[in-house]
């Protein structure tokens, strides 16, 4: 059997194509006098005839992007895709919002700084969006007087 055939014999017992079957140089000589499957199956087994393996794109790069990204670097205008609120929603903007705001009222309420009527009024307003940020719910219960 010629080497060819063996190379194509090859490729279809290891499951790849043929540019991918690797035929060791120094035994090619034993491949050539192969004449069944079987010769064929027993020369990969010893390791004269392998398969190569496929290369894949280095993930390296995109690595070093992400800790880049993590750091707050390439996020300038250029490189965004998607609008403003499709990157991050309107709703998940809320939710870090007053979650931050409920969070504050119910420190300042365990630690005896407001009462708990004053809690469940300040509770309502930040549901109704009445304050902007932690600071703003700070201020507010300052200038109104309800804070110890």
């Amino acid at each position: 059997m010629g080497i060819l055939t063996v190379r194509r014999i090859a490729a279809e017992l290891l499951g790849v194509g043929e540019s991918r079957v690797k035929i060791d140089p120094k035994n090619s000589s034993k491949a050539d006098e192969a004449l069944t499957r079987d010769d064929v199956r027993s020369l990969i087994s010893q390791g004269i005839i392998y398969r190569i393996r496929k290369t894949g794109v280095s993930r390296g790069r995109g690595r070093r992007k992400h800790v880049k990204m993590k750091a707050g670097r390439r996020r300038g205008t250029g490189s965004r895709k998607g609008k403003r609120y499709a990157r991050v929603p309107r709703k998940e903007i809320w939710m870090s919002h007053v979650r931050a705001q409920r969070a504050l009222a119910k420190s300042l309420l365990l630690e005896k700084k407001i009462q708990h009527d004053t809690y469940r009024k300040v509770y309502r307003m930040i549901k109704g969006g009445a304050f902007k940020s932690k600071a703003s719910l700070l201020s507010h219960l300052k200038d109104s007087g309800l804070m110890k």
